[in-house]
């Protein structure tokens, strides 16, 4: 069974910076692609960025693009999200989700992501 743990959330001025990490364990590493996913207070789920587990693929939202970078280390076995230039409607939980990457598959993060962590909270202060 896949387990995720993030962190690094916490609070941050606007135009501040963050860097999120994500351990997976129970499961080879170099098998998943790796993504991060927001919730903002009152909105739907969106994905913010992911990774094939080679990092030639990337993808990001539109609103993630030139700020946040998501990167895997596939030794420490962690993911990460650098979020550089917040903006208070970054304020939102971000969880780290991971996709077995089948033959000729997809990491795109619109694609069902089946294990997921608990979250970490990013709160963006004016």
């Amino acid at each position: 069974q896949v387990q995720l743990v993030e962190s690094g959330g916490g609070s941050v001025q606007d135009g501040g910076s963050l860097r999120l990490s994500c351990v997976l364990s129970g499961k080879t590493f170099t098998d998943y692609c790796l993504a991060w996913f927001r919730r903002a207070p009152g909105k739907e789920r969106e994905g913010v960025a992911a990774q094939s587990p080679d990092r030639r693929t990337t993808n990001y939202q539109e609103f993630a693009a030139g700020r946040f970078t998501i990167s895997r280390d596939n030794i420490l076995r962690t993911v990460y999200l650098e979020m550089n230039s917040l903006k208070t409607e970054d304020t939102a939980m971000y969880y780290c989700a991971a996709r077995k990457l089948s033959p000729g598959g997809s990491c795109f993060f619109g694609l069902t992501y089946s294990d997921w962590g608990e979250g970490t909270l990013v709160t963006v202060c004016a």
